[in-house]
C-alpha cells in the first residue's frame, strides 16, 4: 500500500519533473528578475511619467491666437450696393497670472511627482520582500514534505511487514493498527505540505509573469539572521524613510500648497489681447487696438474653493498623525517579534534536527529487531517531524518579521540573508 495518497503522489511527481528539467536559480537572481520584470511595475512607472508631464504642463501659460475671416458688403439707404470686400482680423491673447501663482502650481505638481516616485519605490520594495518570503516558503515546504515522506515510508514499510506475517496475538494486531493510524495522519500532513509548496510556486510564477505551471527550482539556501538596531533608531528611521508615512507627509504638503493656491486664485487673472482688423468695401478700414478681459466674481465659487482646500488640508494633517501612531506601533511589534524569534532560533543547536533524524532512523532499525517498544518508536518519529516543523516555522516567522521591519524602516541592516 503506498505511503501517500494519489493526489500527493501526482504533486510530488510534477515537482520532481520540474526539478529534472530546470537549472537551480539563486534566490537573489530570482528576486532581481521579479523586481525588474513584474507587469504591475509598468503601471507605477506610467503614473510617474504622467506626473512629470503634469509639471511640464503648468510650467507656462501659452498665448492664444485667434483669426477671423469674412465678407463685407456696404449698401446705401435705398438698398443699392455701394461696395464689397474682404473683412478679416487677427488677435493674440496672453493671460497674465498674479505673481507667485505659477510657482504654487509648480509646487503642487511637484508633490504629485514625489508621490508617484514614493509609490513606485514602495511597490518595488514590497515586491522584493514578498519574493524573498515566498522563496523561503518554497524551501521550507519542500523540506517539510521530504521529512514527512521519509517517516511515512517507514510506517508504510512496517505495515507491509506486519501484514505479511501471520497474526501472532493481540499485541501485533494493535501495533499494526497504531502504525496504520499514524500513516493516515502523515498522509494528511504530507498533502498539506505539498499544497503549501505548490501555492508558493504558483505565486512566484505569477510574480515573474509566467505561466502557473512553469518549472522553478531554487538553489539551496539557508536564512542567516542579523541583529536589529535599537528601537529608538528604528522609529527614527521609520519616520524618515517609511514609504506610507512619506506619502502622507507629501500629501499634507501638497494640500498646503493647494490651499495657498486656492487663496491666491481669488484674484482673477488678466488676459491682454492685442488685435488687428481690416475691412474692405467702400474703401478700406483698418483697426488696431488692445483688449483687456478678466472674469467677474459674480458667485461665491472662489471662497468655496478655499473652504474645500482648507478642509482637505485638515484631513491630510489628521491622516499624518494617525499614520505616525500606526507606524510606531507596527515598528515596535515587528521589532519585538523579530528579536524574540531570532533569540529562539539561536537557542537551537545547529545539528538538532540532524540528531532527531538520526534518532528516528535508529529507532526504526531497532524496533524491527524488537529492541525498542512501539511507544518509543512512535514518539521519536513524531519528535523528528515536530522538531523539523518547529524550526522551519520559527525561521519563517523571523524572516517575515525581519523583512517587514526593513520595509517599515527603510533600513537594510541585514535582518535576513538567504545564503547558499
Amino acid at each position: 500500500m503506498p505511503s501517500l495518497p494519489p493526489f500527493s503522489t501526482l504533486l510530488l511527481l510534477s515537482v520532481a519533473t520540474a526539478a529534472a528539467q530546470s537549472a537551480p536559480v539563486p534566490v537573489e537572481a530570482l528576486v532581481a528578475e521579479i523586481s525588474a520584470g513584474h507587469p504591475e511595475l509598468r503601471y507605477f512607472e506610467a503614473e510617474l511619467a504622467a506626473a512629470r508631464a503634469g509639471v511640464r504642463g503648468v510650467a507656462s501659460v501659452a498665448p492664444e491666437l485667434s483669426v477671423e475671416l469674412g465678407r463685407k458688403r456696404v449698401r446705401a439707404a435705398g438698398g443699392e450696393l455701394v461696395g464689397e470686400g474682404t473683412a478679416w482680423s487677427v488677435s493674440l491673447a496672453q493671460t497674465f497670472e498674479w505673481p507667485g501663482r505659477l510657482a504654487l502650481r509648480k509646487a503642487v505638481a511637484g508633490r504629485e511627482v514625489a508621490l508617484a516616485e514614493v509609490g513606485l519605490a514602495r511597490f518595488r520594495a514590497a515586491l522584493e520582500s514578498r519574493a524573498r518570503g515566498l522563496a523561503y516558503g518554497l524551501h521550507a515546504a519542500g523540506t517539510k514534505a521530504a521529512a514527512i515522506r521519509e517517516v511515512a515510508d517507514r510506517f508504510a514499510s512496517l505495515k507491509e511487514t506486519f501484514l505479511a506475517r501471520e497474526p501472532g496475538g493481540l499485541t501485533p494486531l494493535l501495533e499494526t493498527r497504531a502504525i496504520e493510524a499514524q500513516e493516515l495522519v502523515l498522509q494528511r500532513r504530507a498533502t498539506a505540505a505539498e499544497l503549501e509548496l505548490q501555492s508558493a510556486l504558483l505565486e512566484l510564477n505569477q510574480l515573474r509573469g509566467l505561466a502557473p505551471d512553469t518549472a522553478l527550482v531554487l538553489a539551496p539556501s539557508a536564512p542567516l539572521f542579523g541583529d536589529a538596531p535599537e528601537l529608538s533608531a528604528l522609529l527614527a528611521a521609520a519616520r524618515e524613510n517609511n514609504f506610507e508615512f512619506r506619502s502622507r507627509r507629501l500629501e499634507l504638503e501638497r494640500q498646503g500648497y493647494a490651499l495657498r493656491l486656492a487663496r491666491h486664485e481669488r484674484y482673477p487673472a488678466v488676459t491682454v489681447s492685442p488685435y488687428y482688423a481690416s475691412e474692405g468695401g467702400d474703401g478700406r478700414e483698418t483697426t488696431v487696438g488692445v483688449g483687456l478681459s478678466l472674469p467677474l466674481p459674480v458667485t461665491r465659487t472662489p471662497r468655496a474653493g478655499v473652504d474645500a482646500a482648507e478642509a482637505r488640508r485638515i484631513q491630510a494633517e489628521a491622516t499624518v498623525r494617525t499614520a505616525q501612531r500606526e507606524l510606531e506601533r507596527d515598528v515596535t511589534l515587528a521589532a519585538q517579534t523579530f528579536v524574540a524569534k531570532v533569540e529562539e532560533i539561536r537557542t537551537w543547536s545547529p545539528e538538532s534536527v540532524s540528531k532527531f533524524r538520526e534518532a528516528a532512523a535508529t529507532a526504526d532499525r531497532h524496533y524491527r529487531l524488537g529492541a525498542v517498544p512501539l511507544g518509543t518508536y512512535l514518539e521519536l518519529q513524531s519528535a523528528y517531524l515536530e522538531a523539523t516543523e518547529a524550526l522551519l516555522d520559527t525561521q519563517a516567522e523571523a524572516l517575515a518579521a525581519g523583512l517587514r521591519l526593513q520595509l517599515l524602516t527603510g533600513l537594510d541592516f541585514g535582518a535576513v540573508r538567504l545564503t547558499p
